[in-house]
């Protein structure tokens, strides 16, 4: 298949995949069609199918890229010895993390069902390994005396829950400063599972 004139993988690719992640996030995935993505890329609709099989891959891979990143990112950040610490450094972490892909959480959060089930389970494995990490925080500080919940799964799941609702109403230009968000949240946080 001939490639459209002016197309560049390395950046056509790309192109197809923002559109698709900005459509996705602004209609919902099954309201956007291939055709909808090209003409926002600005490529005939035959052409996607050079980047992407089809409209699941391309949601599932836009998934599973966020998750990476996601994991890349916070195993990349520094772990201090103690858990009220290390818990302290998630919670920055995660709420700066998903405020700057707003679009990617929502999907991969909102879009789940749409997934094929093999898709899903491997969505679902990638998520449930980051909040592992979380876990593995709550039972050291558990193990430490610092924190004291009585189900540490649960905690783990409350806790990015309540982190994940920034994304909804936190603006810029509103009335507290990111910095000052993260310390109200850190306060609520640390406030949830200490002893």
């Amino acid at each position: 298949m001939a490639r459209t004139q002016g197309s560049h993988s390395d950046i056509t690719g790309p192109r197809i995949r923002e559109a698709a992640l900005r459509l996705f996030a602004q209609h919902g995935y099954a309201a956007v069609s291939m055709r909808q993505i090209a003409k926002d890329v600005g490529v005939q609709a035959g052409a996607l199918y050079n980047y992407t099989p089809d409209k699941q891959s391309l949601l599932f891979n836009l998934m599973a890229g966020h998750m990476a990143d996601l994991q890349t990112a916070w195993d990349a950040v520094p772990q201090a010895d103690s858990a009220l610490e290390r818990l302290r450094g998630f919670t920055g972490f995660h709420i700066r993390f998903h405020l700057e892909r707003p679009d990617a959480v929502f999907i991969a959060y909102m879009e789940l069902r749409n997934l094929t089930e093999k898709n899903f389970a491997v969505i679902e494995s990638l998520r449930r390994n980051y909040e592992n990490g979380v876990e593995d925080i709550l039972k050291q500080g558990m193990e430490q005396g610092e924190f004291d919940i009585p189900d540490t799964k649960v905690a783990t799941l409350a806790v990015i829950a309540m982190l994940n609702g920034v994304n909804t109403w936190y603006r810029s230009e509103g009335r507290l400063s990111l910095d000052e968000v993260e310390r109200v949240y850190w306060s609520m946080v640390q406030k949830s599972v200490s002893t």
